[in-house]
Parts: structure tokens; sequence; C-alpha cells
């Protein structure tokens, strides 16, 4: 499957939006691993409808103004598995946390809490598939692949405060 790609501007940095015919198929950070996502991201193409979508969607998102999106998805990567977890990150609420036990046990697999984690760490599709709002049982701050800095500002956007965003990182 081919895709294409281009870049926009957010408030957390340049983001790499890459489609297939099919629909989004990553939202990518602008230091991201190139193997955390094994996505070849295609020639550009700024006028791609999909792409052309998810970056209205997503700027609309960062000025405060959509708090649900609607472009179509494509989590053409991963294992089954991890894919499963990637469609359940959709079901969070905006301006809603869960822990990775929760989404564990939402999944029926309760003892499945590092492998939940480590499919969480290699969503293709950030911010829309939203495993910024993903946290600690404790209900701190864990590892994210934009960065802790990027998940807190991504929760406050969304209105989460308290606990979930007392954490020490450096921004």
């Amino acid at each position: 499957m081919s895709h294409v790609h281009k870049t926009m501007k957010s408030p957390i940095g340049q983001l790499t939006l890459v489609a297939s015919d099919r629909g989004l198929a990553a939202v990518l950070w602008e230091h991201d691993d190139q193997q955390r996502v094994r996505i070849v991201a295609g020639p550009v193409a700024t006028g791609h409808p999909v792409l052309v979508e998810t970056e209205r969607q997503l700027t609309e998102y960062f000025a405060g103004e959509r708090k649900v999106f609607s472009v179509a998805l494509d989590f053409a990567v991963g294992t089954p598995f991890q894919q499963q977890v990637w469609r359940a990150l959709l079901a969070i609420p905006f301006g809603e946390t869960r822990s990775y036990g929760d989404l564990a046990r939402l999944l029926g697999r309760p003892k499945a809490v590092r492998a939940v984690g480590a499919a969480n760490g290699k969503n293709p599709i950030a911010i829309i598939g939203p495993c910024h709002r993903v946290i600690g049982s404790s209900g701190k701050l864990t590892g994210y692949a934009g960065g802790l800095a990027a998940k807190a500002l991504l929760l406050r956007l969304e209105g989460v405060a308290g606990d979930a965003l007392n954490t020490r990182y450096v921004a």
C-alpha cells in the first residue's frame, strides 16, 4: 500500500501526516524515532483530501474548537493486538483519561498491562488516536513518544487537571 504525506506546524512542533487511499495512517512527531512506527511516508501530497482534512481538524483541535475527530483512519501497521489497543484508544472521551490497566481490562486481558503500554507507545496516529489520554495507575503521566511536555499540553488543552499533570518533565 502506498502512502503520501504532508507536514503541519502545531503548538507541539511539526507533525507529519501520512495517508493512504483508505484514510489517515499516521501522525508522526517532529523528532519521532523511525523504528517506533514503521511506515514509509511516501511522496509529499499537500492537496491529498485526507491530509487536508486531517490538518483542518487538528488545527481546530489545537484552537479549542474540536473535541471529536471524524477523519477516516487506516491502522495499516501493527499486530492485531496493537491494532486492538489503538482502536480502544478511540473510545476514551475528550478530556478524560484512562490507565493502562483500564485499557487492559477493557480488552478482556487484565494481566496485559505492559503489553497495552507497549502497544500504546507504537500508536501511529498520535493525538487523533488519543494515546496522550492514557496515564499511569497512580494518576501520573508516563512515557509519551511526543514527550511528556507535549502530553501535558494536550491534556491541559482538553481541560484535564490535577494529579494527571503532576509530574516532572523537561519542557
